[in-house]
């Protein structure tokens, strides 16, 4: 099997995205570290394979894997492998394990966090305001990174004190640059550090999801220790990653469209636009690993075979013609409609679309009404991607603040 060969270093994932549509509905590609699977490119195929019941997330179904072909220091058996939880099985147990997250991550329970959320976002904005006027910030690291990881640690009960060795630990996880003698020791560092965390809440519960999924396993509905810390760990890796590539990449894009980035602060364009746009043309996700085809199934005039994986190219179909016109390249903050699929489809779609729609509904337009001169540092052709293929994550998002409102304006 030969293919489209995924670049480590993520340096151009447009041409890479443009690439993979170019191959068809179905791409042939291989991943850092020479595995070799299919990824789905177009909308409309990716809607039908999400929905299939033919498509599972059990790694046994995967030919290269019963064959031993995928090492335990892959750098991606992380995600390829996680362990068990509601990412990694389907069918009644994917309902059992998922329905407890599902309940406290409604939008009605979501929407209760509103007042937390701007605190935090407002407690953000007072430490940037205290850096030197024209002093370049790198907002991702002072505002992106802090706001998400506080709203999903408080909601899963984790101790702010145990943020930077997830942080350290989450950069190796996602990395394709983890070197492999050290991937078997990080992935037994973070079952250890979660295992504290659920070994913790089991002894001094509290207001958390932890402590409802803990209480749920003792209630009966059978979630054992591992699903447990294996759902923590989901809901924590997945719940600060994607947020905060939703506000740096909003930023990225109002500063490249400044004709855009006016009408929003004017009010001609709402914030929802923006948001549901960026998550469209500049997708925080840009592969999400790994299903498995039980059997042969058509896709288009091509054929996903029998115990191959499968990885859905968010990147690539973001951008789809067939779905969005001619004009899919393009950001445009007033399309309409915009259905778009970022978050997932079908049984396995993304529980805290919710959660991360309403942090960036709420930190954006905060940022902006206080900063609202907020601009690149440098120009957007040195902005550098993160080596993470299933991420679309900058290393640093440098700005200029400006003045802030009602100092100089």
């Amino acid at each position: 099997m030969t293919g489209i060969a995924l670049d480590p270093f993520v340096r151009d994932l447009d041409g890479e995205s443009a690439a993979l549509r170019a191959a068809g509905p179905l791409a042939e590609v291989e991943l850092p570290g020479g595995v070799h699977v299919y990824a789905v490119t177009r909308h409309a195929e990716a809607r039908a394979l999400l929905t299939d019941s033919r498509v599972v997330k059990d790694i046994n179904v995967w030919n290269a894997w019963q064959r031993g072909e995928i090492p335990m220091d892959w750098p991606l058996i992380g995600l390829a492998n996680p362990g068990r939880s509601m990412l990694t099985v389907d069918g009644a147990d994917h309902r059992r394990l998922r329905t407890l997250v599902a309940q406290a991550l409604t939008v009605k329970r979501v929407e209760r966090l509103r007042a937390g959320i701007e605190a935090l976002t407002n407690a953000s904005l007072e430490r940037l305001a205290a850096f030197p006027a024209g002093q370049p910030v790198d907002l991702k690291a002072e505002f992106a990174y802090p706001l998400p990881m506080n709203v999903i640690s408080e909601l899963m009960g984790v101790d702010a004190a145990d943020h930077p060795r997830l942080k350290e630990l989450f950069e190796k996880f996602f990395s394709t640059q983890t070197p492999p003698e050290e991937v078997p020791q990080m992935m037994a560092d973070l079952g250890t550090l979660f295992t504290k965390i659920v070994d913790s809440k089991r002894a001094n519960p509290g207001d958390d999801l932890t402590s409802a999924l803990i209480a749920a396993s003792e209630d009966g509905d059978h979630l054992s220790d591992e699903e447990i810390v294996n759902t923590l760990q989901l809901i924590i890796a997945a719940g600060h990653e994607t947020t905060i590539s939703l506000i740096v990449n909003v930023v990225e894009a109002l500063a490249t469209h400044p004709e855009q980035r006016k009408k929003v602060l004017n009010g001609e364009i709402g914030w929802d636009g923006v948001i549901e746009e960026t998550l469209r043309w500049n997708t925080p996700t840009s592969h999400v690993l790994i299903r498995f085809a039980t059997e042969d199934i058509e896709v288009g005039d091509q054929v996903l075979p029998k115990g191959e994986g499968l990885i859905v190219s968010f990147g690539a179909l973001g951008r789809d013609e067939e779905q969005y016109g001619p004009t899919a390249g393009e950001f445009d903050a007033t399309r309409t409609p915009n259905r778009h699929i970022a978050f997932g489809h079908g049984p396995h779609v993304c529980p805290g679309a919710a959660l991360s729609r309403l942090e960036a509904g709420i930190a954006l337009p905060a940022l902006y009404e206080r900063f609202p001169e907020l601009d690149l540092a440098v120009p957007a052709s040195e902005l550098r991607n993160k080596p993470i293929v299933t991420q679309n994550d900058l290393h640093e998002l440098p700005v200029e603040l400006g003045c802030p409102f009602g100092h100089g304006n």
